[in-house]
């Protein structure tokens, strides 16, 4: 008997989705330690990332997905550190 140890496709999406966290977030501190402000750096990379979302899936779609922001900021979804 052979076990399938190849992870399923939504795992592997999750693993791929954790090492281009990981480039972007070195990229991110090395324009910090630029002397970039992390502001700056923060609109540039959701600048990216919508121009990449719209050139893959088009404007429709991508608003779609934007919708659901203002949810997910306000739930916590990108909050790494406790609030004081």
């Amino acid at each position: 008997m052979q076990i399938d140890t190849a992870p399923a496709p939504f795992e592997a999406d999750l693993d791929d989705k954790r090492v281009a966290l990981g480039y972007v977030s070195e990229a991110f501190a090395e324009g910090c330690l630029d002397g970039l402000d992390g502001d700056c750096m923060a609109q540039a990379a959701l600048f990216a990332a919508f121009q990449e979302l719209v050139m893959t899936y088009g404007e429709d779609a991508t608003a779609r997905y934007a919708e659901g922001f203002p949810e997910r900021i306000r739930g916590g979804a990108f909050t790494t550190a406790p609030q004081h």
